[in-house]
């Protein structure tokens, strides 16, 4: 086959849709596939273009796979202005580089957010006689209202207009979640979908036997370290964290510790030197290599988000459940059913430091429960989240209609469904 993803966020970058779709190519590689990708000039979460990265477009090639960078408007800003302007330079720049330069595919994946790259997603699947598939790693603009970024009005319904066109364009709906996944099916009953569940690269994230040599190396020994590690931002609500240190600052040895970068970081920063928390460190980006590293030196694994945000797993849970880390989550829907069903972590409601403080401070004395709930995670992990088993499924069951018309529907998906085994640990499939 030969496959084109579309995506504003790639490798060299890191973060969240980066990992998964990077893993996702070397699933098509493995499996023999041509892959290309077109994609933005490196820039996040740093909000300027990556030194070695200049011009207008340019290819690169990765062993087997073929990647066209195009420019986009760099910004790490909240600024609305400024981020509908990234997000409509990289739509216009990606349809004019892949309406050239672009092959005839049998499939072309988008990426979404942002949700009007679907614009270019269609088109360009239209040109070069692809099966589009729309891929859905949050639901916008649904998320984008819940963080009050969007507001009921002519942009709503226009976005909401816009949201039903890529569904019912699509060849196939794919989504990160099952809630995800059922918002769709249930709002476009004739929408083809499939569960492209996020995951966890289980070679890089897992416990290690240097652990305490880590610890000693990255100055984390002699604390119980809960950590953050990953974007900044609006969405995670980073300052309930703050406040639960705020409430914990007496407890011997605990230090909260952020990793990573975002347009959140320097009010984080200002606020916990104005709040004088001396239990908090912030630590710049880590290169994705060394990630791993810094997670399997913590102790206790954060995962917070601001509101209920439907269809919404953050990736950091599967990477601290790998690491054997047992997590803090603040968070609704399908992440707390995870957590509590898998028994790796205790999960509260968002927005509520008190309860966010209480959880954290019941790991931080109960050494056991911490290794027990690690333990669970991991198996977890193992079980159900593996990212190349995941990427591996998905490229099978594309696989099974690259042959047929491009106008035959998407086959029914054959996926899993996640359980409770009320007699076991973690979950069950059926």
């Amino acid at each position: 086959m030969k496959v084109a993803i579309l995506t504003q966020y790639y490798p060299p970058e890191i973060g969240a849709p980066q990992a998964r779709l990077s893993e996702l190519v070397n699933g098509f590689v493995s499996r023999g596939h041509e892959v290309i990708v077109l994609t933005a000039m490196p820039s996040y979460p740093l909000g300027r273009i990556y030194e070695g990265y200049t011009g207008l477009f340019r290819w690169e090639s990765k062993g087997a796979v073929q990647i066209l960078r195009v420019w986009a408007y760099p910004t790490k800003s909240l600024s609305m202005v400024k981020r509908l302007a990234s997000y409509f330079s990289f739509v216009f720049s990606s349809f004019a580089a892949g309406f050239f330069a672009l092959p005839r595919v049998d499939y072309l994946i988008t990426e979404s957010p942002p949700l009007f790259l679907g614009l270019t997603g269609y088109l360009l699947s239209f040109l070069k006689g692809a099966r589009w598939i729309f891929n859905v790693s949050d639901l916008w603009p649904e998320t984008a209202v819940r963080l009050g970024a969007l507001s009921p009005g002519w942009k709503l319904a226009v976005s909401k207009r816009l949201e039903a066109f890529c569904y019912r364009k699509a060849w196939l709906v794919s989504g990160q979640s099952r809630e995800i996944v059922g918002t769709v099916s249930g709002g476009f009953p004739g929408v083809a979908t499939y569960h492209l569940s996020n995951g966890v690269n289980l070679d890089m994230f897992r416990p290690v036997a240097a652990r305490e040599s880590i610890r000693r190396h990255v100055g984390f020994e002699g604390f119980c370290i809960a950590l953050y590690a990953g974007l900044h931002g609006l969405a995670q609500g980073l300052l309930q964290v703050l406040r639960a240190a705020d409430l914990l600052r007496n407890v011997p040895d605990l230090r909260f510790v952020f990793v990573g970068d975002g347009p959140d970081k320097e009010v984080l920063m200002a606020t916990a030197r104005e709040m004088g928390l001396e239990n908090v460190q912030f630590l710049p980006p880590m290169p994705r290599d060394q990630m791993p590293a810094i997670v399997s030196a913590a102790d206790i694994g954060l995962v917070p988000l601001k509101v209920h945000l439907p269809g919404a797993v953050p990736s950091k849970l599967y990477e601290y459940m790998a690491s054997g880390l047992p997590v803090v989550l603040a968070a609704e829907g399908e992440p707390a059913r995870i957590v509590r069903e898998c028994r790796c972590g205790i999960a509260v409601a968002p927005e509520d430091p008190q309860s966010f403080a209480m959880a954290v401070l019941e790991l931080v004395r109960n050494q056991e429960k911490r290794a027990n709930l690690g333990d669970n995670g991991r198996a977890a992990a193992g079980q159900f989240y593996d990212r190349s088993a995941i990427s591996r499924n998905f490229v099978s069951y594309l696989e099974k209609s690259a042959g047929s018309s491009r106008n035959t529907a998407a086959p029914a998906e054959t996926g899993n469904y996640y359980v409770r085994d009320n007699e076991t640990a973690g979950a069950q499939h059926r």
